[in-house]
């Protein structure tokens, strides 16, 4: 249970402007695009565990994340790895990992659904 709440901390992070040490360009971006608002929690909670940890993305939080723009799942990201709390991670496999997610979720999204 406390690992849940590590995490929902973790991906509140990953959306809200509270990060000190977050790129001017980055947060230009965010902010412009309204991107923290973009996305319910439980899916900002999956697509984070699906980047930052091990975990899957639901097929609606896929919707939500092509929703969201490239732009901004891209500009969350780098921002999150600015974060010290994340200082541990390798950038490389986190962007690795992002890009992974983002091209699993937009293959799933324009895929045509089989009719019934």
């Amino acid at each position: 249970m406390a690992s849940l709440n590590v995490y929902s901390v973790l991906a509140v992070l990953f959306l809200t402007c509270g990060v000190v040490m977050a790129t001017k360009e980055n947060d230009q971006i965010i902010k412009e695009n309204n991107c923290e608002t973009k996305m319910c929690f439980p899916c900002v909670l999956e697509a984070f565990m699906s980047i930052f940890e091990t975990g899957s993305i639901s097929n609606n939080c896929c919707g939500e994340l092509v929703v969201l723009r490239k732009v901004c799942h891209s500009a969350l990201v780098k921002r999150t790895l600015e974060n010290p709390l994340f200082k541990y991670l390798s950038p490389a496999t986190i962007i690795a990992q992002s890009i992974q997610t983002w091209n699993n979720c937009l293959a799933l999204i324009d895929s045509p659904s089989p009719s019934a």
